[in-house]
């Protein structure tokens, strides 16, 4: 998720699909995230376990189709979306049980799991990482990606109960910002005082390319921030998003 004291990877080309082929379909991906997502955005990861060749199945058909260049923008902002949250799944449930993604850090020869090359795409070897700063942030001027990305934790933004695609992407980022803005355990937001996500710390520079941060906040915040509200930060949850014992089958 962070890049940290190691540098992200920032030599490698994205991978690029052939101009005029298909637009992936996210529809294994939807189903997926319907079945073993509760209403609270939490995941059970032991059914992911179960309906491992499905999602198998979704990766391949990622890896084998990168997006074009002659896509339009929000299909390929969708895939990428998509594809993040998806290896992020994949890499839990090869490990599940865990309590925390952070003990995936512990890997022979890596920083951390986000920079850890698990998966191909396009033929390329890639890294969580190399997705969020090196095509998320970079390629699309869109902050409202920290919404929609999940880094299996429960002061991450929720985990969608449905596949991002372009048709319906600019809706979803919007719900995706009202609903973490929101959460009081995401957000603590009141006219005089914020207390925020260390999301919109660390990515600061995300939202303040247009405006101050509180001008951003203002477009999806419950409640009106007056621009000299004091902000602070909350402490991270880094335990894991996975749904509570007794709502997994």
């Amino acid at each position: 998720m962070l890049c940290g004291l190691n540098a992200c990877a920032g030599q490698m080309e994205p991978p690029v699909g052939q101009a005029g082929s298909a637009i992936v379909s996210h529809a294994i991906w939807d189903s997926l995230l319907h079945k073993h997502l509760n209403s609270d955005g939490m995941v059970n990861y032991r059914g992911f376990q179960q309906d491992m060749d499905q999602l198998e199945a979704y990766l391949k058909l990622l890896s084998e189709h990168p997006p074009a260049k002659d896509w339009p923008e929000a299909a390929q902002l969708a895939y990428w979306i998509n594809a993040y949250n998806a290896f992020t799944v994949k890499v839990i449930a090869d490990n599940y049980p865990l309590k925390s993604i952070r003990e995936l850090h512990t890997l022979p020869g890596i920083a951390t799991i986000w920079h850890k090359e698990f998966f191909q795409i396009g033929g390329k070897p890639m890294s969580l990482n190399y997705i969020e700063h090196e095509i998320l942030r970079k390629q699309f001027d869109e902050p409202r990606i920290h919404f929609a990305i999940n880094c299996a934790s429960k002061s991450c933004p929720v985990l969608r109960n449905e596949a991002y695609t372009a048709d319906k992407l600019e809706a979803q980022l919007t719900d995706q910002a009202r609903r973490f803005l929101s959460s009081p355990f995401h957000n603590k937001i009141s006219p005089e005082k914020v207390e925020l996500s260390k999301i919109f710390s660390w990515f600061r520079k995300d939202f303040t390319r247009h405006g101050s941060l509180i001008e951003f906040l203002n477009q999806y915040a419950p409640v009106k921030i007056q621009e000299d509200a004091k902000i602070s930060y909350i402490d991270y949850d880094w335990s894991l998003n996975e749904a509570p014992v007794n709502e997994i089958p």
